[in-house]
């Protein structure tokens, strides 16, 4: 099992549409905390669900997957390291324990969507690290 995750900033709409075509992506799930920023471009969560369709890709918006906004606030605030911000959102996905309702299937050739434009120091590439821990045989590519 595939499970990509992807950030569209730094990414033209037709670099990031690509990617998650050549790719296989079949569904898209939106893991932001605020999906509806008019900084978002082409990724805010008015136009993005119509462009997937364009490209056969499914759309799910799950913020059980997002952080709090008092640990964004505080990692953006420099308040916390990145080290406790991992910490504490992994914390936060066993506390709401967001895999109860949902199988392997709900991810197969799924992309995980965030802004950061890599996965190094983003929410998430540890909800995908997370999903795989608890799920045979997924392997994890960042777009």
């Amino acid at each position: 099992m595939n499970i990509f995750t992807v950030g569209y900033t730094q990414k033209s709409a037709e670099e990031f549409f690509t990617s998650l075509t050549h790719n296989g992506v079949k569904k898209l799930i939106d893991i932001r905390l605020n999906n509806k920023s008019q900084l978002a471009s082409f990724a805010n969560a008015k136009h993005l669900p119509y462009l997937l369709k364009i490209h056969n890709i499914a759309y799910e918006y799950k913020t059980e997957f997002a952080p709090t906004k008092e640990l964004l606030k505080g990692y953006q605030d420099k308040e916390i390291t990145w080290e406790e911000y991992e910490k504490q959102y992994n914390q936060i996905l066993v506390d709401r324990d967001i895999l109860i309702k949902l199988t392997i299937s709900d991810f197969e050739n799924a992309v995980l969507l965030c802004s950061e434009p890599t996965a190094k120091q983003c929410h998430r590439r540890l909800a995908a690290e997370y999903i795989a821990k608890h799920f045979d045989n997924a392997n994890i590519k960042h777009l």
